[in-house]
């Protein structure tokens, strides 16, 4: 895969900022590990997120068998933020790409979107709908 020869080029890791011999290879979707901290919740640093200026996107995989995106909806609605643009389809060369809804918290502004027909990693799974949803939010124009 691209991905793989991508992410281990050591331009990529220098431009990533990843420090010298703390991975030897990345994969994707590692084994999950035992860490030695645990947080318990992380509901807690989101809605002092939400208590900010910035700008969020979160996206899932409607085929996602790790993260479900109920799963994420359901994280959303932890945060009691205001929903601002209902649920509806977003599109790329008149498809419909996914599902999409926007929420708002003050000056907090999160939008959620599902991509249809992929998986937990989503661009590798459908790289053109991932781009137009990713350039599309970074130019600040609806999904």
């Amino acid at each position: 895969m691209t991905s793989y020869i991508w992410a281990n080029d050591p331009s990529v890791r220098d431009a990533l900022h990843v420090r010298k011999g703390t991975i030897a290879e990345w994969k994707k979707c590692r084994k999950l590990r035992d860490y030695d901290y645990n947080v318990a919740s992380a509901v807690p640093y989101h809605e002092a997120l939400s208590k900010t200026r910035y700008k969020a996107l979160v996206y899932s995989g409607e085929h996602d068998a790790v993260v479900p995106y109920l799963a994420t909806l359901k994280w959303i609605r932890h945060l009691n933020l205001t929903v601002y643009d209902d649920w509806r389809p977003w599109m790329v060369n008149d498809q419909v790409a996914g599902f999409t809804q926007r929420y708002k918290k003050d000056a907090f502004d999160l939008t959620f979107a599902t991509i249809k027909g992929a998986g937990h990693t989503a661009p590798e799974y459908k790289p053109v709908e991932c781009l137009a949803m990713v350039d599309r939010w970074l130019s600040s124009s609806p999904l």
